[in-house]
């Protein structure tokens, strides 16, 4: 909760404190200079403040602070000393919508900013007090608590009641541009200039944390703006954006099928039989398959069985919860497998890989209070239509809005009509799409010149954006820079059991800013990492393995405990 700060008039500009000798240079060793920071004379000033047209690298109308106010909390533990700025760009076209953005500013400043990223199609200012991309516990306020001044965007519209689902701002170009990622130079560059102002010395260090679209975000800034950024944490990150939407209408015409749609029941079904299987492949059962590639390799819905019994239903019909039809493995197995474009993209993707669907969530019945997420976030309630409702998939939502506002911008098209892999006359705007929403290189070489650090993320087990597509991007960088110069900056891990943002099967906790920070200020090299689990046996850990490793359990000591197991290549 936040209360209005009450504006009261600055104090004159030329007022100063007189500094002893000793404490001028100690100002003037972190950068300030003469200059004497007063929290409530600069919070005050906050107000009134503006960014011109001019001080930020991609054409707006400028922007402006619309308000202040002071964070507290209704109950419980309030937030450090600090004030919070609400921001908006506006934009050239005055069609467009604004840019709006939020900036945390801690009385108590470690001289360091974080940018947050956003999620699905953005919308909302996401929540400046933690990074919900797999954070530590570390209480309430991770960042105000560590002194870093925070700040994150909508992206550049405003979502409506689909939230993180609505894409109707795809009609606008100038929105769709801000959306793939000009919105994050332009909010940086804003965030930039007002705490420069604010605290009279520019940030000694800039970091980027963001997961999934946030993901992408963190990935292309420092693919783009190389000189701004120090460090970025990229989690299950949607870096082929577009290419994935096509994924996305794939599946959604494949579970739109007659029978193809599995009930809760049967994703739980399908599930257990998966674990049945795979769960012991890594060395002991405990809920969580951690030899992805065997389970892959070993699984098959048509021939499965469990308890005894066929996985497929006798007559291939879908004849109760007890069994899945033809058409739902038909689906399962495009699920599975990747998407192949007859000639590359725009961006040259010619294909978006297939999920590691066997063992994972796809959304079931549970009690645990993170299971309606991990279905919202999976195959949710109810079949893809069109158009299609928010009980849908979240990737069945996706594409309908991708196609019905971004492609051929007709609210009434058919979006199960589109074949992704044919679209006939829309293959040029797709093309035009898949040009500017997905990463198109892999060269982070100026980012790496000059002394900037990348920490990569995915669990192996989402099934929303491909962790076989992460790896693909990770494998791409080791060929485009080669693999001795990959490891000076850049690491990738993969957590086994981990879903998209959420899992009730092993729920990712890892203070990955801390890691970013010691590598960065400190020139530490991640090593011995540790992930925690906070939901299904909450407080076991598991050794963060580096791509292409797995944790194995070496047969002796606690299953519960990191140092249990070992990284194994597969």
């Amino acid at each position: 909760m936040t209360t209005p700060l009450s504006i009261r008039p600055p104090w004159p500009r030329g007022a100063r404190l007189l500094l002893t000798a000793g404490a001028a240079l100690a100002l003037a060793a972190c950068g300030g200079g003469s200059h004497h920071f007063s929290f409530d004379t600069a919070s005050r000033d906050l107000a009134n403040q503006q960014v011109a047209a001019d001080q930020i690298g991609l054409p707006t109308k400028g922007a402006a602070v619309t308000s202040v106010e002071t964070p507290t909390a209704a109950s419980g533990p309030q937030p450090p000393a600090s004030i919070r700025a609400n921001i908006s760009i506006a934009p050239v076209d005055a069609a467009a919508p604004p840019i709006k953005m939020g900036l945390l500013l801690p009385k108590e400043w470690n001289g360091k900013v974080v940018m947050l990223g956003g999620g699905g199609y953005n919308g909302t200012i996401p929540s400046l007090y933690t990074y919900s991309a797999a954070p530590a516990s570390q209480g309430p306020y991770p960042l105000l608590d560590q002194g870093y001044a925070v700040f994150a965007s909508d992206s550049g519209h405003q979502a409506g009641a689909a939230g993180s689902r609505d894409g109707s701002f795809g009609t606008n170009d100038e929105a769709v541009a801000n959306f793939s990622g000009a919105a994050l130079k332009k909010v940086s560059d804003v965030a930039d200039v007002l705490v420069t102002r604010f605290y009279g010395r520019k940030p000694g260090k800039r970091y980027f944390i963001g997961g999934s679209t946030g993901g992408r975000e963190a990935l292309a800034v420092a693919q783009k703006w190389p000189a701004d950024w120090d460090g970025v944490v990229s989690w299950y990150p949607a870096w082929n954006a577009a290419s994935l939407d096509l994924q996305f209408g794939r599946l959604s015409r494949a579970f739109a099928q007659p029978d193809a749609y599995p009930s809760l029941a049967q994703r739980k079904l399908l599930r257990q039989a998966a674990m049945a299987r795979c769960d012991a492949l890594d060395g002991i059962a405990d809920g969580v398959v951690s030899n992805v590639a065997a389970c892959n390799a070993q699984f098959d819905p048509a021939t499965a069985q469990f308890e005894g019994k066929p996985l497929r239903c006798p007559s291939g019909g879908n004849e109760n919860d007890g069994c899945l039809s033809d058409a739902m493995i038909a689906a399962l197995h495009a699920y599975n497998t990747p998407i192949t474009f007859g000639s590359p993209l725009g961006s040259g993707e010619t294909q978006y890989p297939g999920f590691n669907v066997w063992g994972a969530e796809l959304g079931e019945t549970g009690t645990s209070p993170l299971q309606p997420t991990v279905t919202l976030l999976a195959m949710n309630t109810t079949a893809p239509a069109s158009p299609a409702p928010l009980t849908a998939p979240y990737w069945a939502v996706f594409w309908d809005q991708w196609v019905r506002y971004f492609v051929t911008r007709d609210a009434n098209f058919d979006s199960l009509s589109l074949d992704p892999q044919n679209p006939g006359p829309w293959a040029g705007r797709i093309q035009e799409l898949t040009r500017l929403q997905d990463i198109n290189s892999t060269d982070l070489s100026a980012f790496q010149k000059r002394g900037g650090k990348l920490l990569m993320a995915h669990g192996t087990a989402d099934v929303l954006v491909s962790t076989r597509a992460t790896a693909q991007y990770y494998e791409r960088l080791v060929q485009t820079m080669g693999a001795d110069t990959v490891k000076s900056f850049a690491r990738y891990y993969e957590v086994p059991g981990y879903g998209h943002a959420a899992s009730t099967a092993f729920n990712a906790n890892w203070d990955s800013l801390k890691a970013l920070d010691q590598w960065v200020s400190i020139g530490t090299a991640p090593a011995g990492q540790v992930v925690t689990d906070t939901a299904g046996v909450p407080g076991r850990t598991r050794p963060l393995c580096e791509y292409p490793g797995w944790p194995r359990y070496g047969g002796t000591g606690d299953a519960n405990k990191a140092e249990s197991f070992s990284c194994v290549a597969p």
